[in-house]
């Protein structure tokens, strides 16, 4: 059986991982990125060493530079690059596009601007015959765990079942579980908004505040989440699930991640333009955060989570200060947070 070939745009950590995964399937993979000095350490050492470290790339798996290159003839395209650099990646794939090739987002977070979720980005800049075959991959998936074979599970997600059921079979491994689900708004909003709930439960780590407060943020932050995904169209049912709730555990609880990691130095004191001069990898969080107050603004949906993070990113509130204002809200009955369907 000939195998699938397949382009993995972005070799951060994930897209490696994804590449990885494909790999290991038999398929080859292109795996393109845009900085020169990254294609030489990967050509020269079989490794990601500055995104993946210890985890080795197999010959299959051909770094280019070349965008044109990577796209040819391949039957899935999965684009792994961050969100504030989706649009400039897409626009510049579109003439290389192949017709019938899958188009996968694997990043999460929302475009600045007009906040756009990251599929509508690639509907505005993939050619037309593109649109019906375009999906998402999200859930609680570590690249340092599914590149090393830890059983993982995610959701992928289109307007189309049949491109969704592709996605599923493309990426399905033994340890590597694929569910579907037609939620397309859902499970992209539950992927971008559990990182700004990640930021706050890192700042109550940062201050030391225990296991009550980390579960109670948690569980209030998804609360957030599903109200502003029921006011733009997704079910609430979604954030129940992996794209959701499951991403959200995994966010806010592993080493890993890098939003949880930026909270946990607010909360130890640092200011955020201190945290992001240190680091090379993107804490998406921080980027949607901005973009879900605004959202939230316009759908007249009320987030007190997200408003007392953004103010401690981007105006200089105390963390500290933050929580007490958490705690002091007016009196609710939990029941009428949110109205879940039927």
């Amino acid at each position: 059986m000939k195998k699938m070939k397949a382009a993995v745009i972005g070799a951060g950590g994930w897209g490696t991982a994804l590449a990885v995964l494909l790999a290991d399937k038999g398929c080859p993979v292109s795996l393109w990125m845009r900085s020169a000095e990254l294609y030489r350490a990967i050509t020269l050492k079989r490794s990601n060493e500055k995104y993946l470290p210890g985890v080795r790339l197999e010959p299959s798996i051909r770094p280019t530079l070349d965008l044109a290159e990577a796209l040819q003839d391949k039957a899935v395209v999965i684009f792994a690059v961050p969100s504030h650099g989706l649009r400039t990646v897409a626009a510049a794939a579109a003439p290389h596009f192949p017709s019938r090739a899958l188009a996968v987002n694997a990043a999460k977070g929302l475009e600045g601007g007009r906040l756009l979720r990251l599929s509508q980005v690639l509907r505005e800049e993939l050619p037309p015959e593109a649109h019906r075959r375009i999906a998402v991959i999200s859930g609680p998936n570590h690249a340092e765990e599914v590149s090393r074979k830890l059983p993982a599970a995610t959701v992928a997600a289109s307007a189309d079942g049949e491109t969704a059921h592709r996605v599923q079979e493309a990426l399905m491994t033994p340890y590597f579980r694929v569910y579907t689900n037609p939620d397309l708004t859902g499970v992209e909003l539950g992927g971008a908004l559990k990182n700004v709930i990640a930021l706050g439960a890192g700042i109550a780590e940062g201050l030391e505040l225990g296991d009550n407060t980390r579960a109670a943020l948690v569980t209030r932050g998804l609360v957030e989440m599903t109200r502003l995904g029921i006011a733009v169209g997704a079910r609430a049912r979604t954030f129940a699930g992996l794209s959701g709730l499951g991403d959200l555990y995994a966010t806010c609880s592993s080493r890993h991640s890098r939003n949880r990691e930026v909270g946990f130095k607010l909360g130890r004191g640092l200011r955020f333009g201190e945290i992001a001069a240190g680091m090379h990898t993107v804490a998406e969080g921080v980027n949607t955060t901005r973009a879900a107050m605004e959202l939230s603004r316009r759908a007249g949906v009320e987030m007190p989570i997200t408003s007392e993070l953004y103010q401690v990113l981007f105006e200089g509130k105390l963390p500290r200060k933050a929580v007490e204002r958490l705690m002091q809200r007016e009196k609710k009955a939990e029941s009428e947070e949110i109205a879940f369907e039927k």
